[in-house]
């Protein structure tokens, strides 16, 4: 159905009132500016009235999975135990569907609390593949959409970030399984992964930010819409005037 036991069968993720309407503005501030830091960041929430500290920012930007776009030191640092590849997009012409497939996590917030989407994306046709909803940014509901995926295709190339959902075992074993080639980016480098970037600017821009869902069932029905209507009837300038599932399915 798209959406993870885990967000079907229990609460939203929740924070403290002011968390929570903290999380909204740096998500809001971030899809406008994702080169802002946490030292930025504590400057925006001052300059609205809340005296919040760099180690608060600091907290909830890693709460929402968020985090400037500028190279940071120790770039090549993996998450501990876990596996690290390259990146292997830089110069590489994209010219044809189930090329690379790329895929992120993003946070979706409630009136109440938030949860997380993971979506899986054609990088050629901005074709959506699958996509999930979970109340914690664990690995599962990640392997969940790149199962769906995988039964509709399969890709030359896998793209993500290094998060730890994607760098666990788990989740490459399933990649490695059918002999794909594993990118990833630098961390902090949202741009290595820019098609997916700019999916998540739509979904919020276009759904999310003008819905404002009361309940996870309200975020899993307008996303469905969404998400089914980015990819068979949105227009996009850079498919000449096409839609995803058009250029995906030839």
């Amino acid at each position: 159905m798209g959406l993870s036991r885990s967000s079907y069968y229990y609460e939203p993720a929740t924070e403290k009132p002011l968390n929570l309407e903290l999380m909204r503005i740096l998500d809001d501030q971030y899809t406008k500016t994702p080169f802002y830091g946490v030292p930025r960041m504590t400057v925006v929430l001052k300059k609205l009235g809340y005296p919040i500290g760099p180690k608060r920012v600091a907290r909830l930007m890693r709460l929402i999975g968020i985090q400037a776009i500028y190279p940071k030191k120790n770039l090549s640092r993996p998450e501990a135990g876990h596996q690290k590849f390259p990146y292997l997009l830089k110069g590489l012409e994209i010219n044809h569907p189930n090329q690379v497939w790329a895929t992120d996590i993003t946070y979706i917030r409630l009136v109440n609390g938030f949860v997380y989407l993971v979506a899986i994306m054609d990088w050629y046709s901005r074709y959506v593949i699958s996509w999930r909803l979970s109340n914690t940014m664990d690995t599962r509901f990640c392997i969940e959409a790149l199962q769906e995926a995988l039964t509709k295709g399969c890709p030359e190339i896998f793209n993500s970030d290094q998060g730890s959902q994607f760098t666990s075992d788990d989740f490459v074993n399933v990649i490695k399984g059918k002999n794909i080639r594993i990118s990833m980016d630098g961390r902090g480098r949202a741009f290595d992964n820019i098609m997916i970037e700019r999916l998540w600017r739509s979904v919020k821009y276009e759904e999310v930010y003008i819905k404002d869902y009361q309940t996870v069932r309200d975020a899993y029905r307008g996303l469905s819409w969404y998400l089914d209507f980015y990819n068979n009837e949105r227009f996009h300038n850079s498919l000449g005037d096409e839609v995803p599932a058009f250029i995906y399915r030839g």
